[in-house]
């Protein structure tokens, strides 16, 4: 998608007397690189921003209406409400997610002068998993607070975007994706504690690598029964181990604690549930040492231990997912592959050299078509800064 495309778009969708020049916005997908299902049981995750994401263009109005326009679901039209009329609406569909952030953010005492008019326009691909919705609440959140100066604090709009998913749209779930949106740094990947929010950066040195998102398309379908059913789980190991354990997570034990502790479970299935959480946990602070004495191998090593792990312990991956990353093992160049997501569907990642990136489409293209009867959908991705203003023309 050229510049010029988006431009003329929205000149044609807000064909106004308006003279005021729109400005451009970008907000960014994510992908988790290591520590799945870890942050609901007081852990640690280590996600990146990505050059996929959601492209606003943007221009204050004369009135008090927000028009919003997405050309990912042309056949909407204009999606259209007052500043003073910020309800959720199901006929609204995806513009709840805008309008929530924008309610959320005047909640909060920061006014908005006038109206908008905003073309959205999003190239991360739907049920992928790589948050998209996390993206747009974001994007909203920026395009706000830079076209009406509110000098909102950039965690502020991180935890309005997690209340718009939470309260407004109703899911439950966790800050990690709009924190990877907000706060993302190009060429990094940050290690957050869910539970404090505490993070730090970690250089990610991708120099003669790619890493590749591979999309199942399979639709996710990891069901609220499911998610709640690992939860459950989790925390029903927790209690069985905090009779002998002075523990408030399963993600302040070190392996050793786990392993001197985990016959107190007396389940295998619960066994197993915490000893993912526990190890995945310990993997995401080990692949933080790795980056930063430089080792890409080792960080490598970790992620193909994560996704066995959520294969085999958690049983969360599925067969698409695990042909798709079994593939990727048997590749040349392979540094590391995962499935990243909630799981059953979605997507995996790999970290792949540069030379080799065209061979891994096509050998792990053709094992997956044969083995499941449908395409996978591949992505060179990069990582990439969070939410801002761009200027430059796109990609």
């Amino acid at each position: 998608m050229e510049f010029k495309q988006l431009e003329r778009k929205f000149n044609e969708v807000f064909s106004t007397i308006q003279t005021n020049e729109f400005r451009t916005f970008f907000s960014p997908g994510r992908i988790n690189l290591i520590g799945e299902h870890t942050d609901y049981n007081g852990g640690h995750v280590f996600p990146g921003a990505i050059t996929f994401g959601t492209y606003g263009l943007s221009r204050k109005r004369q009135d008090r209406m927000i028009r919003l326009f997405s050309m990912n679901f042309e056949e909407k039209g204009i999606v259209e409400f007052p500043l003073d009329e910020l309800s959720y609406e199901n006929a609204h569909g995806w513009a709840n997610y805008p309008k929530g952030m924008i309610r959320y953010i005047q909640e909060k005492g920061w006014e908005l002068s006038s109206g908008l008019d905003i073309l959205i326009y999003g190239n991360i691909p739907n049920g992928a998993g790589l948050s998209s919705s996390a993206s747009l609440e974001i994007l909203i959140g920026i395009i706000v607070n830079e076209m009406f100066a509110l000098h909102i604090h950039r965690l502020d709009l991180v935890n309005l975007g997690k209340k718009v998913e939470n309260e407004f749209i109703g899911v439950n779930s966790g800050i990690m994706d709009q924190f990877a949106v907000g706060m993302g740094k190009e060429n990094c990947g940050i290690l957050l504690d869910c539970q404090t929010l505490k993070y730090e950066y970690a250089p990610l040195d991708l120099d003669g690598y790619k890493i590749i998102i591979i999309n199942t398309n399979k639709r996710r379908e990891l069901s609220d029964s499911k998610y709640n059913e690992r939860r459950s789980e989790c925390e029903e190991a927790l209690k069985r181990l905090q009779q002998i354990k002075n523990i408030s997570s399963l993600g302040e034990l070190t392996e050793e604690d786990f392993e001197a502790v985990k016959e107190v479970i007396h389940n295998e299935v619960l066994t197993k549930r915490a000893k993912h959480a526990v190890y995945e946990n310990q993997r995401t602070l080990k692949a933080l040492k790795s980056l930063k004495s430089g080792d890409l191998k080792r960080f490598g090593q970790l992620m193909n231990a994560s996704h066995v792990s959520l294969r085999d312990d958690y049983e969360v991956t599925g067969v698409e997912l695990d042909t798709l990353v079994e593939a990727a093992w048997e590749q040349e160049g392979t540094i590391g592959a995962r499935m990243t997501g909630a799981g059953f569907g979605g997507c995996a990642i790999a970290i792949v050299e540069d030379e080799n990136v065209e061979k891994f489409i096509r050998e792990v293209g053709i094992n997956y078509q044969e083995k499941i009867g449908y395409e996978a959908t591949f992505y060179v991705a990069s990582i990439g800064d969070g939410a801002k203003e761009i200027t430059k023309e796109l990609n």
